[in-house]
This record gives structure tokens, sequence and C-alpha cells, in this order.
């Protein structure tokens, strides 16, 4: 059993000790408080059309989200009733989850050491997908990526949304941040 009073994530400890450091060098900052720092990962799961025909299909969907990121995942419902897509009001159509703190360390300390490197064909993630202001959006084609999914046990492959948001101010200092942690940018 983990002692929860004593253990810090591998990440946050390297963030603290030597990511700082190499951040305020590298982009002179003044006040230790201008260095960017991870603020939430969020994780989302849209069950879209299957969960249409099948409404046990978010459910499916929560409890796998909840695998993955060790928190109680909630599921999303429509907010107004879409006759073209079959969508009526409160219908559930997916799952989320946001991470902070620990459990956000911990969750891209897995994603990016053993995660990404079982997906087919791995070759980096876009250096692109920054939305201008330091956030970092990703998708994956299969959730069954992350060790805590058991193949056996999967009725359905999910895609999964990343999201993660941090306190930089440019895409700049969010990509220098993310690579600092590892990230496998591709360009």
């Amino acid at each position: 059993m983990l002692d929860t009073a004593t253990y810090t994530p591998r990440l946050k400890a390297l963030f603290k000790v030597s990511i700082k450091a190499a951040m305020k060098e590298e982009f002179s900052y003044k006040n230790d408080m201008q260095i960017p720092r991870l603020e939430k990962i969020v994780l989302n799961i849209g069950a879209g059309a299957e969960s249409v025909k099948d409404s046990k299909k978010a459910k499916s969907a929560q409890m796998d989200l909840t695998a993955i990121a060790g928190q109680l995942a909630v599921i999303t419902k429509a907010k107004k009733s879409i006759a073209g897509f079959r969508v009526r009001e409160d219908m559930p159509l997916g799952t989320k989850v946001t991470l902070r703190g620990d459990r956000m360390y911990d969750f891209l300390d897995r994603l990016v050491t053993v995660a990404m490197p079982r997906i087919r064909d791995f070759r980096g993630v876009s250096g692109k997908s920054f939305d201008g202001r330091g956030n970092y959006a990703m998708g994956m084609k299969e959730h069954i990526v992350f060790p805590e999914i058991n193949f056996d046990k999967v009725d359905e492959n999910w895609g999964l949304d990343i999201v993660i948001c941090t306190t930089a101010e440019t895409d700049a200092e969010a990509k220098s941040l993310l690579k600092h942690f590892n990230m496998p940018f591709n360009s």
C-alpha cells in the first residue's frame, strides 16, 4: 500500500528539481511564479452514435475512463434534442474526467512512458496541436493502450481525447514545458 502522506509523483518531483530551473533559464523569467506549470488534464470519451442505440455504452465508457484516470468519470449528456442524429435531451453521449494535482502528474507519466510506446506505428505526437494560449490537445484512436484496460473484457474500442492545460501564455512556452516532461513531439 502506498503511503499517500509521503508519496510524490515522479514528474512532480522532476518539475520542482530540474524543469523549473531549466524553464527559468530558457525564457529568462524574473519571478518563479512566471514559470509555466501544468494546471489540469481533461480526458474525454465520446460514445456518440453507439450510445444512441444502446445506453449501456456510455456506462461502459465511463468504467473504462475511470480505470484509466484513477478517478470517477462523469457521464456527459445531450443539452438539446437533435432529430437528425436521433438524440434526445439528457441522453448519455460520453464521459469525461478532469485530473489535477498528483493524479495529473501520475497520468502524464503513464501516458508518456507506458501508453504511447504501446501505440502501433507510433512516430510521436503533433507539435502543432496547441490552441494559442498554451494548451495542448491530442487524440488517441484506441483506449486499450493503457495497461489498466483488460483486452479480454473490452466490448468496444473507444477513442480518447486528451487536453493538457498549462499556465503558459504562449505555445512556445507550453511546448518547451511538455518537452521537458518527455512528450515525444514529431515536429
